[in-house]
């Protein structure tokens, strides 16, 4: 495949045999552009190959921008430092959402709104009741929220815009008492109604932690420091989940079908779940007296098994953005709470044997947001199964505005990936007394 030009070409050309075939570049406004193979197969007979899809662009999106070379993210534009430092995570989520930074009187409604749809309904309490008291808490958050759409038969009408709209503010409303009351049900504790006086982060931490025998009270910097983690959470781009979340919309499923089958693809180790193997890593460094070389050489070691956790990143191939800023609210959750930061302790050390070990420089294989993010909920007091149920409710306005998006989008078709198949050729049936 050639271009007239490796930055701004027209048009790809493609040979296949004696045929040549002009395949459009579709121009982003940053990073990548793309060839467009709509007419591929229907031309040549060809499909691509791209086992887990890393060169292969699904969509069009005016959503989030990721540059993993340099380590930039951004949400509709405005980079992820400025709105970590200077905005909340209702206002990112309305951000996401719809598209623009809200007006004063847009994000009151917004708040209000959302604050007002906490409570889910009574009913659901025997739903919970009838899961065992062993049941993962993600188990319980993703059927809990397919579980919703039978109290919202409104949520079926996807191309109405109202409809649309009270669906979206009941989830981001309703998403921390499900887990919250996943969590309650998983430690045998009664379950915690929402409070309207308090902030979206207060509110889920009192849900949380509270106790009907005795006061709670939420310290705010926790809260602050839980709001941060939601808004770094809150989209990055085409990762599994999201992909999940629109292969899922794109059959026409409601909203509460597409963003608890993205719960379930977080759920994965390998996505959302990478925060507690850091903890799990780091627990199991300490333990065995902290020697933090010793396991770095363990990691560079081809014959060993042991790999550090919250290390590389699929895309990034710089410095997360969102590790560097996670590492300075970690210090202030754990000033904070007065948490035993062994694991802390021993997680600096880690970084900064890594960052200055030439193995992990050329393989660019640096801490990424999973790496202090399971820190801070762990001195919260989260225990390691509730860490991907707060990733799941920090995603939410970014699986929100992505199903959002391709619903609204004139080019959205149900996805159907083709495939190669390499099984046995035609066979003719042997019956079983012959086999």
């Amino acid at each position: 495949m050639t271009t007239d030009s490796p930055t701004r070409a027209d048009a790809a050309s493609l040979r296949v045999g004696g045929q040549e075939l002009e395949l459009p570049i579709v121009h982003g406004t940053d990073g990548d552009d793309a060839v467009d193979i709509g007419k591929l197969r229907g031309e040549t007979g060809l499909i691509t190959l791209d086992p887990g899809y890393g060169n292969t662009g699904a969509c069009t999106s005016a959503i989030t921008f990721l540059d993993g070379e340099d380590g930039i993210l951004r949400y509709r534009g405005y980079p992820i430092e400025q709105l970590a430092a200077q905005s909340t995570f209702l206002e990112v989520a309305y951000l996401l959402i719809w598209g623009e930074l809200p007006t004063r009187e847009q994000l009151d409604r917004f708040v209000s709104e959302v604050t007002h749809h906490t409570l889910i309904r009574e009913e659901m309490r025997h739903f919970f009741d009838s899961f065992p008291s062993d049941a993962h808490p993600m188990a319980v958050l993703a059927s809990g929220t397919v579980g919703m759409s039978n109290f919202y038969p409104d949520s079926q009408n996807i191309f109405d815009p109202d409809a649309v709209e009270i669906t979206i503010n009941r989830l981001i409303a309703k998403l921390p008492t499900l887990a919250a009351w996943s969590f309650k049900k998983a430690i045998g504790q009664p379950y915690v109604y929402p409070r309207n006086d308090l902030g979206y982060s207060a509110n889920l931490l009192h849900m949380m932690f509270a106790v009907p025998s005795e006061a709670y009270e939420v310290n705010p910097k926790v809260a602050e420091a839980l709001d941060l983690l939601l808004i770094l959470h809150a989209d990055h781009e085409q990762n599994a989940s999201t992909a999940t979340v629109r292969m899922v919309g794109s059959t026409h499923a409601n909203l509460y079908a597409s963003i608890s089958a993205g719960i379930s693809a977080l759920w994965g180790p390998l996505h959302g779940g990478a925060n507690e193997a850091v903890i799990d890593t780091l627990e199991r460094i300490v333990a065995d007296g902290g020697s933090v070389q010793k396991w770095v050489d363990k990691a560079k070691d081809p014959n060993d098994t042991f790999r550090l956790a919250g290390f590389g990143h699929r895309i990034y191939r710089n410095f997360d953005p969102r590790a560097k800023i996670i590492k300075s609210a970690a210090e202030r959750v754990l000033a904070a709470t007065g948490a035993d930061d062994d694991l802390f302790e021993v997680a600096q050390r880690l970084e900064d044997v890594a960052l200055n070990d030439e193995y992990f420089i050329s393989r660019k294989l640096y801490p990424n947001v999973d790496f202090y993010s399971g820190m801070i909920y762990r001195a919260i007091g989260f225990p390691k199964t509730m860490f991907t149920n707060c990733f799941a409710i920090g995603r939410l306005p970014g699986w929100i505005a992505q199903w959002k998006e391709m619903m609204e989008s004139p080019e959205t078709k149900i996805g159907r990936p083709r495939q190669v198949y390499i099984g046995p050729d035609t066979r003719a049936y042997v019956a079983i007394e012959q086999r």
